[in-house]
């Protein structure tokens, strides 16, 4: 859509694992995909980086930045490939309220007892995940005023306002509010 041309991956890799019929998004993608790969990624022609783009949004693509670049920094660099896979997992299942550590197995095709353990042997465990993840993504959604703090409360899986600003003010020492006041993050 970004370049007005249909681009065909030569290779597209997604880390959640599925068994059932994966024909109808290949035939989307447009080439095979590899469900339970290690990344997420897919790879283009080498030539599709000179394409113009005819559709862009400047603010869009400023604001995805700034979320990555705001992830990256908070990152060690021995972040383990599991609490990745698993933080994936977490972000599309959020906004529907329950996060069960069950789901998350699923989609990442083992067992609860599998994964609980995996997790240990890496010093994690999937509930400091959950909230480290709400917390992250809760700083960096009130650090953008068009968003309202009704709409971040939903995007993170709380069910009440109220609920979304105890756990910040938990979190950070201050409400929502206080936090787009003092501009402290």
């Amino acid at each position: 859509m970004l370049t007005g041309q249909k681009l065909v991956p030569q290779h597209f890799s997604i880390a959640h694992h599925r068994s059932a019929d994966t024909s109808e998004m290949a035939r989307f993608v447009g080439t095979k995909v590899e469900f339970g790969a290690d990344t997420d990624e897919f790879a283009l022609d080498l030539n599709a980086r000179e394409l113009p783009l005819i559709h862009s949004d400047p603010y869009l693509n400023d604001l995805l930045l700034k979320y990555c670049e705001a992830a990256l920094a908070g990152r060690k660099g021995d972040v383990s490939q599991l609490r990745t896979r698993v933080e994936n997992a977490i972000s599309s299942l959020l906004p529907h309220g329950r996060v069960l550590v069950g789901d998350v197995a699923r989609t990442l095709g083992m067992s609860e007892r599998t994964l609980a353990r995996k997790l240990s042997d890496e010093g994690l465990n999937f509930t400091e995940i959950l909230q480290q993840l709400r917390r992250d993504l809760a700083v960096r959604y009130l650090d953008d005023r068009k968003l309202q703090v009704s709409k971040i409360a939903w995007l993170l899986g709380f069910h009440e306002v109220s609920a979304f600003t105890h756990a910040v003010k938990r979190w950070t020492g201050k409400t929502p509010s206080e936090m787009r006041t003092a501009g402290a993050y």
